[in-house]
């Protein structure tokens, strides 16, 4: 078992922004360079090699999480490495979306000119000027 102070350089090594997750589910670590393809092969190897483990909350059944520092250390790098996708919503493009991301696209000062105009000219002597 690793001790807090390998925990300690492995993060010195990796960045301070890496690994922010302590825990991992065996099916989050299966396929890595150096452990089994499988879950149950991962939870094997854990209970083998004696991993800090704690259920998983949330889910029912014996599910378990492995916590970082019991990880072997050529994990770690497999774990740096592997990217998470990125988070991809799709937005409606309604009038009023596009309205609300130019808004937002403007500076404070741009933000209360128009506010100020559409206040005191009204949304008609706005659409005068645009067409």
């Amino acid at each position: 078992m690793f001790s807090k102070y390998s925990f300690f350089v492995s993060q010195r090594i990796l960045g301070s922004n890496a690994m922010k997750k302590e825990w991992f589910a065996a099916k989050e670590l299966a396929g890595l360079e150096g452990l089994p393809s499988s879950p149950q092969g991962v939870n094997l190897m854990a209970k083998r090699e004696g991993w800090e483990q704690r259920r998983r909350r949330g889910v029912q059944g014996k599910a378990v999480e492995y916590h970082i520092e019991s990880l072997p250390s050529t994990i770690l790098n497999s774990l740096q490495l592997r990217e998470e996708p990125a988070q991809y919503t799709p937005v409606r493009q309604d009038p009023v979306n596009i309205w609300i991301e130019a808004y937002y696209q403007l500076t404070e000062a741009e933000r209360a000119q128009v506010i100020a105009f559409l206040l005191r000219e009204g949304i008609g002597a706005l659409m005068k000027r645009l067409v």
